[in-house]
């Protein structure tokens, strides 16, 4: 099969849509309206309310708008392949896509981590928890999630762009990705893949495994508290981040690390959108309708107080 520098030659071309157009524009369409609608939510109620000014909410007002973006750059391009009936996507634009994608992607590994850390403090060392998550140490977390993840999506985007890919370039995918476009490549991918995978299992595993050692620190202490009301509020306040890291870190590991050559191809296009598109459908739910602050900061914004009920 013939090979040129795929820097001159046509488009990629996106197998991951349907054949009900009409169906899919509407569902995508819906979906970017309430990611865009409840993490804007979030964001504004917690730089808004003075009650919410705690480390916990400063990474869920940058979880926010982590996900905004993230969400940004891969449904207004399906949107617009799904309504034109366009499946090709250039060159340039794939790459574009793939960088800011893995980005965006490898950011929200960390900034998770640190929120885990951050509950952490806040259960396991509630004594120092002021001390410790002070403001410059979350915003050298917060910060340092965003600059590992755009250097991480570097070696990824150079190393998949020095590819050679075949004429008839077909990815199977919604989007750019690097897995989809390693297949896509009529080269050896040997290095390509090798370097996936330490990297995926650096930032995607290493921050997993450190998720679950400190909820085991934290399920530990909390079963020392003597009454079941402080269990209870405890577990309260980690159960929606617990929520969100299991969608996203089990479904992007998979994709990432997981896949043998025998697993089906639909099910990695329905892994790919489980974390790439739903968790920012599902984070302003799940920490609207489990966090009581979240939702007592909006009843008191949205709700005149003569009219409000407890919540």
């Amino acid at each position: 099969m013939a090979m040129k520098n795929q820097t001159f030659l046509g488009d990629f071309i996106l197998l991951g849509f349907s054949e009900e157009p009409v169906m899919l524009s509407f569902l995508m369409a819906a979906v970017y309206t309430m990611v865009l609608m409840g993490n804007v939510a979030i964001f504004s109620i917690i730089h808004i309310d003075c009650h919410l000014q705690a480390p916990m909410y400063f990474f869920l007002s940058y979880l926010s708008i982590l996900d905004i973006c993230y969400s940004t750059v891969t449904l207004p391009s399906m949107l617009f392949n799904s309504i034109t009936g366009n499946r090709r996507i250039s060159f340039h634009r794939c790459f574009i896509q793939l960088y800011f994608f893995v980005s965006l992607g490898g950011t929200e590994c960390l900034l998770l981590a640190a929120m885990a850390y951050d509950r952490y403090v806040a259960i396991c060392k509630p004594l120092h928890y002021s001390t410790i998550m002070n403001r410059k140490l979350c915003f050298h977390l917060v910060a340092g999630s965003w600059v590992c993840g755009f250097l991480n999506s570097v070696l990824h985007t150079v190393m998949t762009s020095q590819l050679y890919f075949c004429d008839i370039r077909y990815v199977n995918n919604f989007f750019c990705d690097v897995p989809p476009l390693l297949r896509a490549s009529c080269t050896d991918t040997l290095t390509s893949k090798l370097l996936l995978y330490v990297v995926s299992v650096f930032l995607g595993m290493t921050p997993f495994v450190f998720v679950i050692i400190s909820y085991i620190y934290i399920i530990s202490t909390i079963m020392k508290i003597c009454s079941a009301a402080g269990r209870r509020k405890a577990f309260s306040t980690c159960s929606s981040h617990l929520i969100v890291v299991t969608v996203f870190y089990v479904t992007a590991n998979y994709n990432y690390i997981g896949p043998t050559p025998g697993d089906s191809l639909d099910f990695e296009r329905m892994s790919s959108i489980l974390y790439s598109i739903l968790t920012p459908l599902f984070n302003p739910i799940i920490y609207c309708f489990r966090n009581k602050e979240v939702k007592r900061a909006l009843k008191r914004k949205l709700i005149p107080n003569q009219f409000s009920i407890k919540i």
